[in-house]
């Protein structure tokens, strides 16, 4: 079972724990001890903080982030759903409904995905982003953030700019009071963004049960001998309105 980094802040209960939790612990005078919080949450918040395991309890207690919230990503997400998963098991025991076995094993895949070399598209994209900025602030431009656009031309058309930090902005809570910050990023679901997850659920039925790579080996540098060497990331071409590839199985294209 494959669990996306941050799928505890869609869980409605467990959001509407971590919302609270953020507002009193930023309370002036607030201490950060089990006995604290749940004198200060409210009765059904106070119910979920209890149900939580031992080890969850603490982290959400533990260093906040710079504003003053719960580091989610410090949560162990996974370990956390295992544990319900262990107590339901054993009411079910108990009850005579269960006779089998559960043990979970762990294993974060973060720095793997994190850690990989940079494509060729990556490695242009990152100095132009970088001569963009120099270029901002050379002009006295601040309060801007770097941007290229026109990504599926060749990067001797792109066109880069600065977007105003305040355009990004949407007010959040941040040590209990609302702070403009920039929106996170997430996998949109439907709307303007959503071309990828939407060209992904139109083949996932398929990609169950057949093998279907792009490159099969490592990132390819050989620009003159390989071709897709110098493709941008997919989700990014799908984003820009360009429709997805027909897929490849044993060397025969399929849509």
């Amino acid at each position: 079972i494959i669990l996306p980094e941050g799928l505890i802040e869609f869980i409605p209960e467990f959001n509407l724990l971590m919302a609270e939790l953020n507002d009193k612990l930023a309370a002036a005078g607030s201490d950060a001890t089990e006995e604290s919080v749940l004198a200060a949450l409210t009765p059904e918040n106070a119910e979920r903080f209890n149900f939580l395991p031992d080890f969850i309890r603490a982290q959400l207690l533990l260093d906040r982030d710079p504003h003053g919230n719960v580091q989610v990503a410090k949560i162990e997400t996974e370990k956390l759903l295992a544990a319900t998963v262990t107590l339901e098991l054993e009411r079910r025991r108990a009850a005579g409904t269960y006779k089998g076995s559960f043990s979970a094993q762990f294993h974060a895949y973060g720095y793997e995905g994190r850690a990989g070399l940079p494509t060729i598209f990556d490695a242009s994209y990152c100095y132009a982003l970088g001569a963009t900025a120099a270029a901002l602030l050379a002009n006295g431009l601040t309060g801007y953030i770097a941007s290229v656009k026109n990504l599926l031309a060749p990067a001797s058309e792109w066109q880069c700019g600065g977007v105003p930090i305040t355009s990004l902005c949407v007010l959040e809570r941040r040590k209990g009071k609302d702070k403009p910050v920039i929106r996170k990023a997430l996998v949109e679901l439907e709307g303007p963004m959503s071309q990828p997850y939407v060209a992904y659920s139109k083949m996932r039925d398929q990609l169950r049960m057949e093998d279907v790579y792009n490159v099969t080996g490592p990132i390819q540098y050989d620009m003159e001998g390989c071709k897709v060497s110098t493709d941008i990331p997919v989700t990014l071409q799908l984003e820009l309105g360009q429709p997805p590839k027909p897929l490849v199985v044993s060397g025969k294209a399929q849509r």
